[in-house]
C-alpha cells in the first residue's frame, strides 16, 4: 500500500491549531476506503472539478486526472494558477525524461512550501498511477486550499467531521450559503428527510450564483454510509474561498479601476494615432497628384505662377505636415512604451498606417516635389527659348517678306520687249544683280525654316501659325526662283541684239549690291536678340561685337569707293555735257540709300554697346547672387552635418542622469531652433536666384533642396532623441532601474552596436543574446518578436532596456498583480454585466462591457460575457 498523505513540519512540532495534521486521517475507515470504488469515484469527480475550477482560468482543463497530468505541463500550470507564482520553465519534449523532469519541478515546488511528500515519485505520476496521482492532488489541495482555513479556532477537518451528518443530509451546505448570502436560500423550507433535494439545491445555487462548480453528486453522498471526507473538505474549501474572496473585492475593484483607466488612455492614444496617420496619408495622397501633374503651360507668365504656387506650398503648407509627421513618430514611440510598461501587446496600426508606410509615402512626396520643381525649371527654360525663337522667327520673316514685296511683279514684267539694246543689257545686268541679291537671301530663308522646325520640335503652342507663315515664305521663294530663271532666259535671248552698257554703272551696281546686303545683315545682327546665362557668354558676345566694330573702318572705305564711282559718273556726264535721265539702270541702290543705311549702322553700334553692357551688369548681379548664396550655404551645410554627427554621439553616450541628459538635449534643441534665421536667409537668397532665372551655381555643391531636407532631418532627429530619453525615464521609473543599471545597459548596447548606427541589427542582437546564455534560432526568433514587434530588423535602445530589465526585474507591477489576482479569484471564464456595474464605476463598467464578447462556453449563462479573453488581453498568457 502506498502512503500518499502529506505532513508538515509545523504539525509535527506543535504547529498552529487551525492546521490539520494529515496523520490524523489514518484511521481504519479511511484505509478501507482506499479499496472502495465509491471512494475512488467521489475523489476522481471532486478533485477533477477542483483542478478544472483553477485550470479554466488559464483557458484549459483536464478530462482524466491520471492521464492529463502525466507530462507535468498542466500540473505545473495548476500550481502557477493557484499560487500566483511562476515555476521554472517546463520542458516541451515528448520523451519520458522530459515528463519526469516536469513532474519533479512541480514536486520540488510543493516541497519548497514546507510539505513533505512521502512515497510520491515522479515516475508513478508519469506512469498514470491513479491512487498516487489522487494522493498528490490531495496534497496540493491540503497545502493551498485547506491548510490556512480556520473558523473560530477550529480547523476545516474538525468542522467537517463534527457536521458529517449535516453534510450528508445537505443542511450544512445550505446553511453555509444562507449564512453569507441569505437571499439565495429559503432555509426554513428545507426538510431533513429530503437530503437529495437539499443537496441538489445547494449545489445548483453554488454553481449558478457563487461560481462554484458542482464537485459531487447528491446520489453518491446519500448512497454511501459515510461521505468521503477529502471530497467534502475540498468542496467546502471552495465555499470558504468564494466567501472570503468577496471581502477582498472592494479593495481590488478600486485597483482595477486604475488598470482600466490606463487601458482606456492607451486606446485613446491608438485612436489619435490612427486619425493623425490617416489625415497625414490623405494629405500626401492629395498632394502627390498635384506635384505629378506635368501639363505644360503656353506662356512664361503661366509657368511663373505655377512656380509661385509651389513656393507657397513649400513655405505655408508643408512645414506643418513635417511637424505632424515628427509628432506622429513621437506619439507612436510613447504609446509603445506605455503598452510595454502595462504588460500589453505592442500596438500594431491598421494596414497601411505603419510608421514605415508613412515614411514611404513621405519619401514619394519628396521625390514628387523634386521632380515637379525640376520639371517647372526645365519648362521655364523651354518657354524662354520658345519666346526667343518665336520673336526671332517673326523678325526674320518680316524682314524677308518686306524684301520680297513686289518682286514677283518685277520678275513678270515684259519691259525688255520694247527696250533698246542698252536698255536690255541694263535689264540683264540688273537681273544679275537681283540674282546675286536672291542668292544672298537664301541663307535667311534657310534660317527661317530652321527656326520653324526647332519651334515644332520644342512643341511651341502657336506652331500652326508659324508653320503656315513658313510654308508661305518657302512657296513664294520657290516661285521667285522659277520666275528669276524664266526672266533670265528671256533677257539672254535678246542680249545678242544689245551692246551698249555703261561699265561704270555696272561696276557701281556690282559693288553696291553686296555692300548693301552686308549693311542689311549688319543692321539685322545689331538688332538681333540674344539670351545668355553667365558672364562668360555675355563676354563672348561683347568680344564678337568688338571684332565687328574693328571691321567698320574697312567697310567705310568700301562705302567711299562706291560713292566715288557715282561721283565719277556725274563728273563724266558734266564734262561731256550728257544729261542723265533717271538713275542707275542696273541697280535700285542709290548713293542716298547707302548713306542712310550706313548712318543706321552707326546708330545701332552704340545701342548694341549699351544693350551688351546692360546684360553684362545683369550677369554680374546674378554672379553676386550666386556667390552670396554659396557663401552662406557652404557654412550652413557643414553646420547641419556637424550637428547631426553630434546628436549621433549624444544618443550613444550616457553623461549624467537621464534628467541631466534631457535638460542638455532640450538646450541643444533650442540652440538648433535659434539657428533657423540662417535657413530663412538662405531661402530668401534662393528665391532671388530663382526669380533671376539662375539655374546653376559653380561656387557651391549645396542646393537649397539639399539644405532644406538636411534641416528637416536635423529637427526630426533631435526631437526623436529627446523622446527616446523621455521613454527611458518612463521605463526607469516604472521598473525601478537605477542610473548604474542604465549605464551598464548603454555600455552593453554600444559594445554590440558595431556599426554605431544607434540600433542593434538582427545579427548584433543575436550576438548579445549568445553572450547572455541564450541559444537556438527558435529562442532568438521568439525574443526578436518581443523586442521588434514591427519586424523592422532593428532593436532600439528602448527595446533593449525593456528586454534587459525583464531579465533582472519582475515585469508585473504591484497593482497589476493585485488586480489580476482579484479578477482571477472573483470570476472565471465569464462574468455578468450586472456584476460589473455593481463592482466598478459606471464609465469603467460600460467600458468593459463594450469590449467583452458574449461567452459561449459549455457553462455559459444568458447574458454572460467572455471574461477570460478580456483578462488575457489585459495581462497576457502563461508560458504554459
Amino acid at each position: 500500500m502506498v502512503d500518499y498523505h502529506a505532513s508538515n513540519s509545523q504539525a509535527s512540532s506543535g504547529g498552529p491549531a487551525n492546521y490539520m495534521d494529515p496523520r490524523e486521517q489514518e484511521n481504519d475507515w479511511d484505509r478501507d476506503l482506499l479499496l472502495d470504488p465509491a471512494w475512488e469515484k467521489q475523489q476522481r469527480k471532486t478533485f477533477t472539478a477542483w483542478c478544472n475550477s483553477h485550470l479554466r482560468k488559464a483557458g484549459t482543463q483536464i478530462e482524466n486526472i491520471e492521464e492529463d497530468f502525466r507530462d507535468g505541463l498542466k500540473l505545473m500550470l495548476l500550481l502557477e494558477v493557484i499560487s500566483g507564482e511562476r515555476l521554472p520553465k517546463p520542458e516541451r519534449g515528448k520523451m519520458r525524461v522530459h515528463k519526469i523532469n516536469n513532474v519533479n519541478k512541480a514536486l520540488d515546488y510543493i516541497a519548497g512550501k514546507g510539505v513533505k511528500l512521502v512515497s510520491i515519485g515522479a515516475e508513478e505520476i508519469v506512469d498514470g498511477n491513479a491512487k498516487m496521482t489522487l494522493g498528490m492532488i490531495w496534497t496540493i489541495i491540503l497545502r493551498f486550499a485547506i491548510q490556512d482555513i480556520s473558523v473560530e479556532g477550529q480547523s476545516l477537518h474538525n468542522l467537517c467531521m463534527c457536521f458529517v451528518e449535516h453534510w450528508k443530509d445537505g443542511l450544512a451546505f445550505n446553511a453555509l450559503i444562507h449564512r453569507h448570502r441569505p437571499e439565495l436560500i429559503d432555509y426554513d423550507k428545507l426538510r431533513k428527510d429530503d437530503p437529495l433535494t437539499n443537496l441538489n439545491n445547494a449545489f445548483e445555487v453554488a454553481e449558478k450564483y457563487l461560481d462554484i462548480p458542482k464537485m459531487m453528486d447528491a446520489e453518491d453522498i446519500v448512497g454511501t454510509l459515510r461521505p468521503d471526507e477529502k471530497a467534502i473538505m475540498t468542496y467546502v474549501s471552495c465555499f470558504y474561498h468564494a466567501f472570503s474572496g468577496a471581502q477582498k473585492a472592494e479593495t481590488a475593484a478600486n485597483r482595477i479601476c486604475k488598470v482600466l483607466a490606463v487601458n482606456q488612455e492607451n486606446e485613446h492614444l491608438m485612436e489619435d494615432y490612427e486619425k493623425l496617420a490617416s489625415d497625414l496619408l490623405d494629405w500626401i495622397r492629395r498632394t502627390i497628384p498635384w506635384l505629378e501633374n506635368r501639363a505644360p503651360e503656353k506662356t512664361m507668365a503661366e509657368m511663373q505662377q505655377k512656380l509661385e504656387d509651389f513656393r507657397g506650398y513649400r513655405r505655408v503648407h508643408k512645414p506643418p505636415k513635417v511637424q505632424e509627421k515628427c509628432q506622429l513618430e513621437i506619439n507612436f514611440n510613447t504609446l509603445q512604451t506605455k503598452l510595454r510598461l502595462s504588460n500589453r501587446p505592442a500596438f500594431m496600426p491598421s494596414e497601411g498606417r505603419m510608421v514605415s508606410d508613412i515614411n514611404g509615402s513621405w519619401h514619394n512626396l519628396e521625390g514628387a516635389e523634386k521632380g515637379y520643381e525640376e520639371w517647372m525649371l526645365n519648362e521655364i527654360r523651354r518657354l524662354e527659348r520658345l519666346d526667343h525663337l518665336a520673336e526671332k522667327f517673326r523678325q526674320k520673316a518680316t524682314i524677308h517678306e518686306s524684301w520680297t514685296d513686289g518682286k514677283e511683279a518685277m520678275l513678270t514684267q515684259k519691259d525688255y520687249e520694247t527696250a533698246s539694246l542698252s536698255e536690255v543689257k541694263a535689264l540683264l545686268r540688273k537681273h544679275e544683280a537681283f540674282e546675286s541679291d536672291l542668292a544672298a537671301h537664301q541663307d535667311r530663308v534657310e534660317q527661317i525654316a530652321a527656326i520653324a522646325q526647332e519651334l515644332n520640335e520644342l512643341d511651341y503652342y502657336d506652331s500652326p501659325s508659324v508653320n503656315a507663315r513658313c510654308q508661305k515664305i518657302c512657296e513664294q521663294w520657290d516661285a521667285l526662283g522659277s520666275l528669276t530663271q524664266s526672266r533670265r532666259e528671256s533677257l539672254e535671248r535678246t542680249e545678242k541684239q544689245l551692246e551698249s552698257i555703261d561699265e561704270l554703272y555696272l561696276e557701281y551696281a556690282k559693288r553696291a549690291a553686296p555692300f548693301n546686303n552686308w549693311m542689311e545683315g549688319a543692321m539685322e545682327d545689331l538688332q538681333d536678340m540674344f539670351i545668355v546665362h553667365n558672364i562668360e557668354e555675355i563676354q563672348g558676345l561683347i568680344t564678337a561685337h568688338e571684332q565687328f566694330k574693328s571691321t567698320l573702318p574697312e567697310a567705310n572705305k568700301e562705302r567711299e569707293a562706291i560713292q566715288a564711282i557715282q561721283a565719277e559718273v556725274q563728273k563724266i556726264a558734266q564734262y561731256n555735257g550728257i544729261k542723265l535721265s533717271g538713275g542707275n539702270p542696273y541697280t535700285t541702290i542709290t548713293p542716298k540709300s547707302i548713306d542712310n543705311k550706313w548712318d543706321k549702322v552707326e546708330q545701332l553700334v552704340p545701342q548694341r554697346d549699351q544693350a551688351l553692357q546692360e546684360e553684362l551688369a545683369k550677369q554680374q548681379s546674378n554672379d553676386h547672387l550666386r556667390r552670396k548664396f554659396a557663401t552662406q550655404a557652404n557654412i550652413v551645410g557643414p553646420w547641419i552635418q556637424t550637428k547631426m554627427e553630434e546628436i549621433g554621439r549624444i544618443s550613444i553616450e550616457m553623461n549624467g542622469t537621464l534628467e541631466d541628459q534631457l535638460v542638455n538635449l532640450r538646450e541643444y534643441e533650442q540652440s538648433i531652433i535659434e539657428y533657423k534665421p540662417n535657413i530663412d536667409q538662405l531661402e530668401g537668397d534662393h528665391q532671388l536666384i530663382q526669380e533671376a532665372l539662375i539655374f546653376d551655381n559653380k561656387y557651391t555643391a549645396y542646393t537649397m533642396e539639399h539644405l532644406r531636407v538636411g534641416w528637416e532631418q536635423l529637427l526630426t532627429t533631435i526631437a526623436r532623441t529627446i523622446n527616446e530619453i523621455e521613454n527611458q525615464i518612463l521605463t526607469r521609473d516604472a521598473k525601478g532601474i537605477s542610473q548604474e543599471q542604465l549605464h551598464e545597459y548603454r555600455t552593453s548596447f554600444n559594445h554590440f552596436d558595431k556599426d554605431h548606427s544607434g540600433g542593434l541589427m538582427a545579427e548584433e542582437f543575436k550576438a548579445c543574446l549568445i553572450s547572455l546564455g541564450y541559444d537556438g534560432d527558435a529562442e532568438f526568433a521568439r525574443i526578436m518578436g518581443i523586442v521588434d514587434p514591427n519586424n523592422s530588423g532593428v532593436v532600439t535602445f528602448q527595446a533593449f532596456i525593456d528586454f534587459m530589465s525583464r531579465e533582472t526585474t519582475d515585469t508585473d507591477t504591484a497593482d497589476q498583480n493585485v488586480c489580476c489576482s482579484y479578477l482571477r479569484l472573483l470570476k472565471l471564464n465569464f462574468i455578468m454585466a450586472e456584476e460589473l456595474r455593481r463592482e466598478l464605476p459606471p464609465d469603467q463598467a460600460e467600458y468593459c462591457i463594450a469590449r467583452m464578447a458574449p461567452y459561449s462556453g459549455p457553462d455559459a449563462k444568458p447574458g454572460a460575457l467572455d471574461y477570460m479573453s478580456f483578462s488575457t488581453a489585459l495581462y497576457g498568457e502563461s508560458d504554459l
